[in-house]
């Protein structure tokens, strides 16, 4: 009980919390690392906008954000204290990694070879809310570990890394939001982020520590932005050639 006390000790001090939010250092450095936050979390946004838009309906959607968003806090509350800890969590991420490779896979899987029940209503039957509740809470546990090793290593101060992190965390869910969004207006996106996902899981697996290549998350980034506005272009291009063709019937 005294080691537990002794790691959340410092979420609770006075001098922390001031020197956070009542100094322009500290508050510089939740900026910074709230940037940073979304950086490391594109692949997460991603992944999130994928999982959320399979429920099919635009209420449950937000509200399994919103859940994942109070989860995401918890964990990180709970694994900053046990930062020195998470060095030792690899395991995660091969889970992780497979998990998110099974996704990508089996997307596509179904859509060239749908259930016959499926065929014959046309429908596709919703995944349950609480299914997808679990699955982010799941993948924040798993994209989060780099991001809270970076933020300890840059501040030591746990209130400065907790609230950078939780501003990141709230931006990346208004980017998956915005992505579900981007989602029902361009049907082709929903495929480039299966393509994405599979992506992040080759990513997350070459980061373990017996493989050790780690691929920028600057430039990884880009390639996911690029990915969005190639994806946009080829929606408007297509648009555009079959308008005529409408036209004419």
């Amino acid at each position: 009980m005294d080691k537990l006390i002794s790691l959340y000790r410092p979420f609770f001090e006075a001098s922390d919390w001031h020197a956070a939010i009542m100094t322009g250092s500290g508050l510089m450095t939740i900026l910074m690392l709230a940037v940073m936050e979304c950086l490391l979390s594109v692949d997460n946004a991603v992944v999130l906008a994928a999982q959320t838009r399979s429920l099919e309906n635009p209420v449950k959607e937000k509200e399994a954000l919103v859940y994942g968003l109070w989860g995401a806090y918890l964990f990180r509350f709970i694994a900053i204290g046990l930062g020195a800890y998470l060095m030792k969590f690899w395991g995660i991420k091969v889970a992780g990694s497979l998990y998110l490779l099974w996704m990508s896979l089996h997307f596509f899987y179904k859509m060239h070879f749908p259930d016959k029940e499926e065929t014959t209503h046309k429908t596709r039957k919703p995944k349950s809310f609480w299914g997808t509740v679990a699955s982010i809470e799941l993948l924040d546990i798993v994209f989060s570990i780099d991001s809270i090793l970076t933020a300890l290593a840059l501040d030591n101060n746990p209130v400065i890394v907790l609230l950078g992190g939780m501003i990141g965390i709230l931006a990346m869910r208004l980017v998956a939001q915005v992505m579900i969004t981007l989602i029902a207006r361009v049907p082709e996106l929903l495929y480039m982020a299966y393509v994405l996902i599979g992506i992040i899981a080759v990513k997350l697996f070459l980061s373990l520590p017996f493989i050790g290549i780690e691929i920028p998350n600057v430039a990884f980034s880009l390639i996911v932005f690029g990915a969005i506005g190639f994806t946009l272009l080829y929606h408007y291009v297509k648009q555009r050639k079959h308008a005529p063709q409408r036209e004419e019937k």
